[in-house]
């Protein structure tokens, strides 16, 4: 097996003289195996290991188990602790989503510290075909049909040459201890019951499965080559970066077909899957407002745009204030302020992310905070008042947008929906003597 690992290596250009090799290491059979071939191909490498305190004492058994791996190659170890449950809680996501999120991050920070070239994960063959079973379970597009690719940046896949019969050979021929993770036996997961029932079923019908499933996915990926170069044109064209957010135009994607394949590539890569893509385009024609998840992210049908948001971006209802003596703020948004006695030659900007105001008009400290229902204010240039509700709907404001919208407020009233309008109360008049100068930057603001 040695020389297959250092063909693979060779063929798929995983490894560069002199690079050292971050090994990511569990203590199961699959990595620990991937981390004897390292020692015998004489490659430089650390090992990494997470604890994701998911299994009690088993969790904390493997930590020392890897500890004592370390030792027995002379190599750098780099553990860490994470607390998992609690994160995927916090980010509102799966567990199996939070604990791949700290690790890659973790690694990749590791990597990067500590002058590795590579990252490698133990992933061979069966994984490779678990992972394609689950894609077509879940849903996907040609990318999902591939499987596992041997290199993604600097992350590799070294061992991915090799089925999982060849990593038990190797293993028992070299005598290597490992870790067995309970959970691997359960039959909760979806990789375990394609694991458990469907493989052996396929090698009962075809002994060669494997290798046949591994050609088919080389051309897959081949013709995702030829694929792919169409869709980044179109996603250039159609997906649109605006602030924070990626806007889809309703207008290109109906001239589109078939639509969904073209959406879901579209937005594969905010985490939304092709059933959700199906469920949008079930709402193409009805009303605006609609909004969708992924793990990741949040998506609002609005009425000329499908609007793609991060799900870490929080709606802040906190109340900031402003004090007489503040020129600046940046948090939670970024306002420039200034005080000046108007002059017979002051011209008010004509600029919606500036607020001219009567500053003697005003009680301190003003208040920052966002809208609520309720609210109301005097439109410029308009003695009737308005609810807010009403000013978004004659705005166009999508949802996304009365969530980004901040109010500064002299006490319990109005003076300026920023970035957008002020109040009629407090303009400028001809009888005004101090003006309060309010600049929103609106490029440093989320």
């Amino acid at each position: 097996m040695i020389n297959q690992f250092l063909k693979y290596v060779q063929d798929e250009n995983l490894l560069e003289d002199g690079d050292k090799t971050l090994i990511t290491l569990s203590g199961g059979i699959d990595s620990v195996v991937m981390c004897e071939l390292f020692f015998q191909a004489g490659f430089s490498f650390g090992i990494a290991h997470c604890n994701f305190k998911l299994r009690g004492e088993e969790s904390d058994t493997d930590a020392r188990f890897v500890s004592t791996l370390a030792e027995k190659y002379k190599v750098t170890l780099h553990s860490i602790i994470f607390d998992t449950k609690e994160y995927a809680k916090d980010q509102g996501i799966s567990t199996q989503m939070a604990a791949r999120d700290l690790r890659y991050e973790w690694f990749e920070k590791i990597r990067t510290e500590n002058n590795y070239q590579k990252v490698a994960t133990a992933h061979h063959q069966d994984d490779q075909l678990e992972t394609f079973f689950i894609n077509l379970m879940r849903g996907t597009g040609i990318s999902g049909l591939h499987g596992i690719r041997p290199k993604n940046g600097q992350l590799i896949r070294p061992i991915l040459f090799a089925s999982r019969n060849e990593v038990v050979k190797f293993q028992l021929e070299n005598r290597l201890e490992f870790r067995e993770d309970s959970s691997n036996a359960s039959n909760k997961y979806l990789r375990n019951k394609i694991r458990h029932h469907l493989l052996p079923i396929l090698e009962d019908l075809d002994p060669e499965y494997l290798k046949v499933f591994a050609a088919n996915m080389k051309r897959f990926s081949d013709s995702e080559e030829v694929y792919l170069q169409r869709i980044d044109q179109l996603r250039n064209e159609i997906l649109t970066k605006k602030g924070d957010d990626y806007l889809i135009s309703l207008k290109k994607l109906s001239k589109l077909n078939p639509k969904s394949t073209y959406l879901f590539e579209f937005i594969r890569e905010f985490g939304f899957s092709f059933k959700i893509c199906e469920d949008i385009l079930k709402n193409f024609n009805n009303n605006s407002g609609k909004i969708f998840s992924s793990d990741t992210h949040r998506l609002l049908k609005d009425r000329e745009y499908l609007i793609i948001r991060t799900r870490d971006i929080k709606t802040n209802q906190g109340s900031f204030n402003i004090e007489k003596t503040t020129n600046e703020i940046k948090i939670p948004i970024h306002l420039k302020i200034k005080k000046f006695e108007k002059t017979r030659d002051f011209e008010i900007p004509n600029s919606r992310l500036i607020a001219n105001i009567d500053s003697d008009k005003l009680s301190f400290p003003l208040s920052l905070r966002k809208w609520k229902n309720g609210d109301y204010f005097y439109p410029l240039g308009s003695t009737f008042r308005k609810k807010l509700s009403d000013f978004f709907i004659d705005r166009k404001f999508s949802l996304f947008d009365k969530e980004d919208c901040w109010m500064i407020c002299s006490g319990d009233e109005v003076v300026w929906v920023v970035g957008h309008q002020i109040d009629n109360r407090f303009k400028i008049r001809s009888k005004t003597r101090h003006i309060l100068q309010i600049k929103y930057k609106e490029n440093l603001a989320h």
